[in-house]
């Protein structure tokens, strides 16, 4: 097998470049602007919307296997590709379950894996009652096409809740099933741990990282993270249970909050390549993307394991409108000792979206205390970088 075609042309893609490069293999990618990231690293672009399933047959033609790069697709359009052959891996079925969040939390909690509470907005339920039953705040949260904070709402009473839904049309929202309303969970931290698994059923997962959020929008992670070998332990056979389960062929990003009496919840589940592994691209003997590609390619699976003591991986997140590629910050960037600065060359800046990333490689430390040293130094070089990267 040599050419894979991945749906999807953002950092993700373009983060698979050198991975087919050092595996032999060639990408070929649908998306649909000639500026986004992964066109540079392509052999060659079907440009059309990622959802457009009559480019992804095109795509078919030109590859030997499909991949995705995100979840926005329409799956009842590319399962009759599937019915005539097409090979997408991970497959559909396996996606089916996950892209809507409320059917994503049914199957998790179908599963035995622990969950917020949730209910969805259904107009035959009195929602003040469900409301009631979990106490403000709760998350108000969008079932389709959510991410890096989009369609997630905090909600602190019933007239912001009102005021997010509009209730004077709420039959017509609520028919479309938009919404999903769970618990707001008091979480101490976020974690989240990448897994992948191969075509023969080989499951390998890196080390749990911790995640640091702002607005919903992931600013730093940590890896390792700082948490028992018992609670990893329980991360991992999640993560076992979740990929077997759905006998996955590829990479998973699973996000989870730990509670403050010690219980791990999961909180969502990325079908793809995440942010939160983007550490592994130098961490990390094999990295999340190169571990996707061996996966959905049907090579063995490489070891995930740290090189280091650890890392630290700090977004570079827009934070005006503008055209600049941000060169001389850049640079500052790049003379911190063991930083790594991953550009994804987009045209175009505005506030919040993901220009690039540094990871920052820890100096190797007696393994014992690789997790508390890696969260010890982590904040300090953080601050470094965002006192670089943000003005004032």
């Amino acid at each position: 097998m040599k050419l894979v075609g991945v749906i999807g042309g953002g950092q993700l893609a373009w983060m698979m470049g050198d991975a087919a490069k050092k595996l032999g293999l060639e990408l070929v990618v649908q998306t649909p602007s000639k500026n986004d990231p992964a066109v540079s690293v392509a052999q060659e672009t079907v440009f059309a919307a990622v959802d457009d399933a009559d480019a992804t047959n095109v795509l078919a033609t030109k590859c030997d296997v499909i991949t995705f790069e995100n979840e926005f697709v329409n799956l009842d359009a590319l399962s009759v590709l599937e019915d005539q052959g097409v090979c997408f891996r991970p497959r559909l079925t396996a996606l089916a379950p996950l892209l809507d969040k409320y059917h994503q939390r049914c199957y998790l909690r179908d599963l035995g894996l622990p969950v917020p509470n949730f209910f969805a907005l259904d107009q035959q339920e009195d929602i003040k009652s469900k409301i009631e039953h979990l106490g403000f705040p709760v998350v108000l949260k969008s079932r389709r096409h959510g991410y890096d904070g989009q369609g997630t709402f905090i909600i602190h009473d019933l007239a912001n809740l009102q005021s997010k839904l509009d209730l004077n049309t709420i039959n017509q929202k609520l028919s479309q099933q938009l919404f999903l309303l769970e618990e707001f969970v008091p979480f101490e931290r976020e974690l989240a741990v990448i897994a992948a698994r191969s075509v023969t059923g080989e499951v390998v997962i890196y080390p749990v990282v911790e995640t640091q959020q702002e607005q919903q929008v992931c600013r730093r992670v940590i890896a390792p993270a700082d948490i028992t070998p018992d609670l990893a332990d329980a991360i991992e056979a999640i993560a076992h249970t979740l990929l077997n389960n759905l006998q996955v062929v590829g990479v998973f990003g699973i996000e989870l909050f730990l509670t403050a009496d010690g219980k791990v919840l999961v909180n969502e589940i990325a079908p793809r390549t995440h942010n939160s592994g983007h550490f592994s691209l130098d961490a990390c003997e094999t990295s999340q993307f190169e571990q996707h590609l061996r996966a959905v390619s049907g090579l063995p699976l490489g070891n995930p394991a740290l090189q280091c003591a650890g890392a630290v991986m700090v977004n570079l997140l827009g934070y005006e409108n503008s055209h600049s590629d941000y060169h001389s910050q850049r640079q500052q960037l790049a003379e911190i000792p063991h930083a790594h600065v991953h550009w994804y060359s987009k045209t175009e800046s505005r506030p919040g979206r993901k220009l690039g990333h540094v990871t920052v490689l820890l100096e190797q430390q007696n393994q014992d205390t690789a997790n508390a040293y890696a969260n010890g130094v982590g904040a300090a070089i953080s601050q470094t970088i965002e006192s670089i990267w943000y003005p004032g």
